[in-house]
């Protein structure tokens, strides 16, 4: 054959391959992702409007709440632990958890292997001064059966670990819906603050106009003067001031309670007014006993002797590699061949074979390796007892400054009582006194201010008494035990 002819047949069936490959290159540079183009210009490409669309599909898969309708914080906390995405994904980590365990289960079991494979092959077999055609047709299915007999516990300590760290995940659970349940509680008593406060700013407003009111007709009749009425107009316009910065408060505190119930902060949630909820006057526990059943139930302590436990089963894990362990195959073949060779018949044969074998195996010397995990191992399971301490200790700490807040709550709610009628009495008693001009403005003025913030006092003592039940059913768990009534008023 000349070597012009060869290489143009070299050349032919090189080219489609090499059209191939250049299509592929240019494919891969035209679906791959680059970086941003320089670093002075925000970047901008196909894929950010996708990545716009399902961010806008996200948003658009959140519920809504009835506007019309005015919830109550049990109700809320029923919405948030349904709706609130981090509920979902402590759930999901869980179950991800729980899928582990049953992977390390598997392990007990053996593992069990199948392949069908066919072949199909045609050449040319020479023979004497001849060549003959022979095709040959291949049928071959094979098992793979593996299985470990023992290996001295490592697999049921990877399934002791697995098992403690679905505890600790279940735990993790509950201590998302803990957390939960405070951060609405939390926002509603903020809520209920804000809107208190509001009332009271504008019943402050309210005595403020009304003072500006009688300075500015007693100086028509002359008996007061023009510093008088500045004097009661700097009082109103400080008192709308006041009113506009607690209308501000509302907003966020109506924007962070929408955000805790798990919808959009725009989103207008109608709360019962503070005046319709029970406030308790003292509590019927001490501290001893909440303190103890904190230790008992809070789920971040169990959360941490979860984690005792799976660094125990590492120790055992760790351990077993100081030992042989002894696993067994089988593979089972069947076979079946189909030849046919001109000028004579096809021809058939059928193989039925396979291999059995047991594998010891012991790792003789590592160099310290088996001895450093082991005191690894061991290490981990005292700095997780450590940290259990630590957070004991945290706990009773907290719950100790929970019930003490509390206790400061109910005393000082019994004197923002005596401080609003006190004061009450005393705005009433120099605004008549003012109208027959026995006191000064100054002094009517003094006792708006201090009625005010008696006022003020009054919504900020109630709704800490509330918030300070919720902080120490947070501290002792005692808000997600089934057979505890929630500090939900």
């Amino acid at each position: 054959m000349p070597a012009s002819r060869l290489w143009l047949g070299i050349v032919r069936n090189l080219l489609p391959t090499a059209v191939l490959f250049v299509l592929l290159l240019f494919a891969s540079r035209a679906l791959s992702q680059s970086a941003p183009v320089s670093p002075d210009q925000p970047w901008h490409a196909s894929d950010e409007r996708k990545i716009e669309a399902d961010a806008k599909n996200l948003r658009d898969s959140r519920f809504n709440v009835d506007p019309a309708k005015t919830y109550s914080l049990a109700e809320l906390v029923d919405l948030a632990e349904a709706h609130n995405p981090v509920t979902r994904l402590a759930w999901e980590r869980a179950r991800s958890q729980a899928s582990a365990l049953g992977v390390a289960r598997s392990e007990l079991f053996p593992t069990l292997a199948a392949a069908v494979l066919s072949e199909t092959s045609r050449f040319d077999v020479l023979f004497g001064n001849e060549f003959f055609r022979q095709n040959i047709q291949d049928f071959e299915v094979a098992l793979d059966l593996n299985y470990t007999i023992f290996d001295f516990g490592a697999r049921s300590g990877r399934i002791n670990a697995a098992r403690a760290q679905v505890l600790a995940a279940n735990f993790a659970f509950n201590d998302t819906h803990r957390t939960v349940i405070y951060q609405v509680e939390q926002a509603y008593y903020r809520l209920l603050n804000s809107i208190g406060q509001e009332d009271a700013a504008r019943a402050s407003l309210s005595n403020a106009q009304a003072v500006e009111q009688a300075a500015e007709d007693r100086l028509k009749n002359g008996l007061a003067t023009s510093p008088d009425v500045l004097e009661a107009r700097s009082a109103t316009a400080q008192a709308e001031y006041d009113l506009q910065a607690i209308l501000g408060a509302e907003q966020n505190a109506r924007g962070d309670l929408s955000t805790a119930v798990g919808i959009s902060a725009t989103a207008v949630i109608h709360a019962e007014p503070l005046d319709r909820v029970p406030i308790p006057e003292s509590i019927g526990d001490t501290v001893d006993p909440a303190i103890n059943r904190a230790l008992d139930k809070r789920p971040d302590l169990m959360q941490q002797v979860a984690e005792i436990r799976s660094a125990n089963a590492r120790v055992k894990e760790a351990r077993s590699e100081y030992y042989p362990s002894l696993g067994l195959n089988v593979s089972p073949a069947a076979q079946a061949l189909y030849g046919l060779q001109s000028p004579n018949p096809w021809a058939h044969n059928g193989v039925f074979g396979g291999e059995i074998s047991f594998k010891l195996q012991w790792t003789v010397f590592d160099g310290g390796a088996r001895k450093n995990k082991l005191a690894q191992a061991r290490a981990n399971v005292h700095a997780a007892e450590a940290q259990a301490n630590v957070t004991s200790n945290q706990i009773a700490d907290e719950v100790w400054t929970a019930y003490s807040n509390l206790n400061t709550a109910f005393r000082q709610r019994q004197s923002a009582l005596a401080l609003l009628e006190a004061a009450t009495q005393s705005y009433s008693a120099a605004l008549e006194s003012y109208n027959y001009g026995v006191r000064s403005l100054l002094d009517v003025t003094a006792a708006q201010r201090i009625l005010a913030q008696a006022r003020s006092a009054d919504v900020l003592a109630r709704t800490q008494v509330l918030t300070s039940l919720a902080e120490l059913a947070f501290r002792t768990a005692d808000s997600i035990q089934p057979n505890k009534a929630r500090a939900l008023p």
